[in-house]
């Protein structure tokens, strides 16, 4: 997975200004322009050179340089003067305020853009922490593991955002292939410690854990230690390569896994339902490994309910299942990017709800 951090640098322009935007934007000026015009047409005894202070207005929502409402609240001072000598008729006290009105516009439109810029390149420099925090918290897995191919991909539901509750490892151990996908309930920075927490307690666990039940044991364990915190985590733990040579599943409180398996896809479903991670004590109930046979070929879709929960326009859920057996098969990294680009466009333009976590994973051989 590659997250890159973007943003205005100063003196660089500001990001394309949406469509209706932009138009209302080109409205604006079109009716300054008439104003003006219509200033030169109706003779020496009226004036609407006021207006004029909105011109460094506008352009001040187009830049993030401070110099171009500067340099347009000049212009606008000298079309101003020329606006004057062909309204001699009109009270010297009127000019005067529009003179003032356009200064005090052009100060505040340049202030304003100071401001902006600096509070851009603050969120700049947030991201760009809050990138190195995902890389050290959720470090891309091999491409390769055994008999695996791996991709995984994430995207958050806020543009600005880089980090999130949802998360992923996939580690080679002594009991052969660990793989871990998860989702803390919550957002913000205290689901983030808490997936960090998941993450630690699943990469000593793993290596020392041989029964994949126990593993999930374990992490439960972990959430459930922590002092004052009530969050809990859905996940599904994926064990390949053990003493039978097999997979097995255990789920807990996560959305079912999807198995590809010549162009039909199903749903792993577990035998037992058990609760969420965190919640083992107060629910009760345990965890329990579901062994399956993988076959060479087959695709393994694990993924947090971002995907699932998906809404369009008209609030239908993304067709998860469906999509995913309708693209052609392909190395799980391009299925995933196809997964993605789908899932966008299901959305768009409302945007997602949810942070989104996916993990393909084929049997090679």
């Amino acid at each position: 997975m590659t997250v890159t951090a973007g943003g205005p640098q100063d003196g660089a322009p500001p990001p394309r200004l949406p469509r209706r935007a932009r138009l209302l934007l080109y409205c604006a000026f079109l009716l300054l322009v008439a104003a003006v015009a219509v200033d030169l047409l109706t003779g020496p005894g009226t004036t609407l050179s006021p207006v004029l202070a909105v011109a460094p207005v506008l352009v001040g929502a187009t830049t993030r340089r401070a110099r171009v409402p500067l340099y347009t609240g000049v212009a606008a001072v000298l079309a101003a003067g020329v606006l004057e000598r062909g309204n001699g008729g009109v009270s010297e006290s009127v000019h005067v305020t529009a003179l003032v009105t356009i200064l005090a516009a052009t100060l505040a439109s340049t202030a304003n853009v100071v401001l902006i810029a600096a509070r851009e390149r603050e969120l700049l420099q947030v991201r760009t922490v809050s990138e190195a925090a995902q890389r050290a918290l959720l470090r891309p897995p091999p491409e390769r593991l055994g008999p695996l191919r791996i991709a995984v991909r994430y995207v958050a539901a806020a543009a600005e955002a880089r980090i999130g509750g949802d998360l992923y490892e996939a580690v080679d151990t002594p009991f052969g292939i660990r793989v871990l996908l998860g989702d803390v309930q919550g957002h913000g920075l205290s689901a983030v410690e808490t997936a960090a927490d998941v993450l630690g307690a699943f990469r000593e666990a793993a290596r020392t854990e041989p029964d994949l039940a126990r593993l999930a044991g374990r992490l439960d364990a972990a959430l459930t230690a922590r002092p004052d915190d009530e969050r809990f985590a859905t996940a599904v733990l994926l064990g390949v390569g053990g003493e039978g040579g097999g997979a097995d599943l255990v789920n807990c409180g996560h959305p079912h896994v999807l198995l590809r398996r010549a162009g039909r896809v199903t749903e792993l479903v577990p035998s037992r339902h058990a609760p969420p991670l965190g919640l083992l004590d107060l629910l009760g109930g345990g965890y329990r490994a579901d062994p399956f046979d993988p076959h060479a070929g087959d695709l393994l879709l694990l993924h947090t309910d971002g995907f699932s929960e998906a809404r369009d326009r008209s609030g239908n859920f993304y067709p998860l299942a469906e999509r995913f057996a309708g693209f052609p098969a392909a190395a799980p990294e391009d299925l995933l990017d196809a997964l993605l680009d789908d899932l966008a466009a299901w959305v768009s333009p409302a945007g997602l709800d949810d942070d989104a976590a996916a993990l393909a994973l084929r049997w090679e051989r």
